[in-house]
C-alpha cells in the first residue's frame, strides 16, 4: 500500500491560495480515479485507490499546514506504511509556477508543513512532489503571499503543473522515480 498526502490548510477560505497545491493535486487525482474523500481516519480526509494492483491511500490533512505530520503519523501507524511508500506533494516557493520537482527524500527545507511530517515521522527520507509556487512577488511577505489565490492568468500554468505531478506520482506508484526525476527534473532545470 502506498500513502499519497497532499499538504495544504483545510477550509473554503483556504481552497484556492498557492500554499493548497498539494491539495488542488490530491483532489485532482481523486476526481480522475473516481475516488470519494470523507474525512473519517487519520486526522485526514482520505479515499482509498487501486493503482496498477496496489492500493493507494489519499490524504488531505484536516490539521493545518504547521501541523500536517500528525495526520501523516496517524495514516502510516494506522495503515502500517513504511516512509518509502509515502509521497508527500506540496508547494514550493523556489519553483517557478508551471515546474515541478521529483525527490527521494531530503530535507524540509523552510516549509512548515515538511517540517512537521518530517518531525512527527522521524524521518526525512520519503518521496515527495513539490509544485512550483514562485517566484516570491515583489513587495510581499512570503507567509502572505502563499495564502493568496492564484491569478487568473495563473492559472493555466497552475494546470500544467498538476498534469505533470499527476504523471510523476503514475511513475512513483509503477517503482519509477528515478525516470520521474530525469524527466521533470531536467525539463524544470532547462526551462
Amino acid at each position: 500500500m502506498w500513502l499519497v498526502v497532499g499538504l495544504g490548510n483545510p477550509g473554503d477560505e483556504y481552497a484556492a491560495t498557492r500554499h493548497n497545491a498539494g491539495f488542488m493535486l490530491v483532489e485532482r487525482l481523486a476526481r480522475a480515479w473516481d475516488v470519494e474523500l470523507r474525512g473519517r481516519l487519520f486526522k485526514a480526509r482520505t479515499g482509498l485507490a487501486r493503482r496498477g494492483g496496489e492500493e493507494v491511500l489519499l490524504a488531505l490533512p484536516k490539521t493545518f499546514m504547521n501541523r500536517s505530520g500528525l495526520a501523516v503519523r496517524a495514516a502510516m501507524a494506522g495503515k502500517d506504511i513504511p516512509p518509502e511508500r509515502l509521497v508527500v506533494i506540496y508547494d514550493d516557493l523556489d519553483i517557478p509556477l508551471g515546474e515541478i520537482r521529483v525527490r527521494k527524500k531530503g530535507r524540509p527545507g523552510t516549509h512548515k508543513g515538511m517540517i512537521s511530517v518530517a518531525g512527527e515521522i522521524r524521518t526525512d527520507e520519503f518521496p515527495r512532489i513539490r509544485i512550483g509556487i514562485g517566484p516570491l512577488a515583489a513587495g510581499w511577505d512570503a507567509a502572505d503571499f502563499v495564502l493568496e489565490p492564484f491569478k487568473r492568468d495563473e492559472r493555466p500554468l497552475v494546470g500544467k503543473s498538476l498534469e505533470q505531478g499527476g504523471e510523476a506520482l503514475e511513475m512513483i506508484l509503477e517503482g519509477r522515480i528515478d525516470r520521474a526525476m530525469t524527466r521533470f527534473n531536467r525539463r524544470s532545470a532547462e526551462g
